[in-house]
């Protein structure tokens, strides 16, 4: 299924926008209520993509050398003694249930995943939801800015010994490249591994079930199957997580400047 364009989401956005201005001018009921802040958050979050789908067509991106910092990566990797991505692909290749399971939870899963964190976020712990959404939007914003220096995933140095797995069961989701909503030589940092950093801390923050933690299993799940389907290197998704902490941090120093500027204190 193709990805709304960034036309579709701004239009989206301004109907929204429509339906809050309806909403206010209806009975108080509960439901309005409700209904103002879904639409509220819906408005944000479909202007946000498509303020990102139109960055992708900035004159910005610095493709050339894309497969040369790809090894300088390995290179660095190597020095600070990462396991090989390929040595996990072999690994992985040795069972043909593995093989397919792992690129279908790298292709289905992810956007799937992050839309149903914050559909949970908004209807059971409001009250994180706006936190959460900024984290989000500021550690997509991070990804957006370093992808203008392309880097090339594992997949395209076969001369290395990689393969596109999901390629190789016909569930890759992406096109010839240039194409689609990803532009392929955009491997860092990983926005598989951000999102799914973003919405398992954000479980475990405002969840309030022992069990909680289990749902950190996503996020190691994604590390894993983006490097055994040769999609991205193990620095993508540690660089990814890091920017999570990074956009975390500034929602909490902007909060708390914002409360100090109206206690007056």
């Amino acid at each position: 299924m193709p990805w709304p364009t960034w036309q579709q989401s701004l239009i989206a956005a301004v109907l929204s926008g429509v339906a809050i201005l309806v909403l206010r001018r209806s009975p108080e009921r509960r439901f309005t209520a409700v209904a103002v802040q879904a639409a509220t958050e819906f408005t944000i979050l479909a202007s946000l993509y498509s303020v990102w789908r139109m960055a992708r067509k900035l004159p910005l991106y610095q493709s050339a050398g894309a497969k040369e910092r790809a090894r300088d990566i390995v290179e660095l990797q190597d020095t600070f003694f990462l396991p090989s991505e390929l040595s996990l692909q072999q690994f992985v290749l040795r069972w043909d249930w593995l093989s397919w399971l792992s690129s279908a939870y790298y292709a289905g899963v992810h956007v799937p995943a992050t839309i149903a964190f914050l559909i949970w976020l908004f209807w059971r712990h409001r009250e994180h939801f706006g936190q959460w959404r900024n984290v989000l939007s500021i550690t997509t914003a991070f990804c957006l800015v370093i992808r203008f220096w392309r880097v090339a995933p594992p997949r395209f140095l076969p001369d290395l010994g990689y393969i596109d797995l999901p390629a190789e069961y016909g569930l890759s989701p992406y096109g010839a490249v240039g194409t689609g909503v990803s532009p392929q030589f955009a491997a860092m940092p990983s926005i598989h591994v951000a999102w799914a950093a973003v919405a398992c801390f954000g479980i475990v923050a405002a969840g309030k079930h022992r069990w909680r933690w289990l749902w950190m299993g996503h996020l190691v799940a994604t590390l894993f199957v983006v490097s055994a389907t040769g999609h991205h290197w193990w620095l993508d998704g540690i660089v990814a997580i890091a920017l999570v902490g990074l956009a975390w941090w500034i929602d909490r120093v902007v909060r708390r400047f914002l409360r100090t500027r109206r206690t007056g204190s």
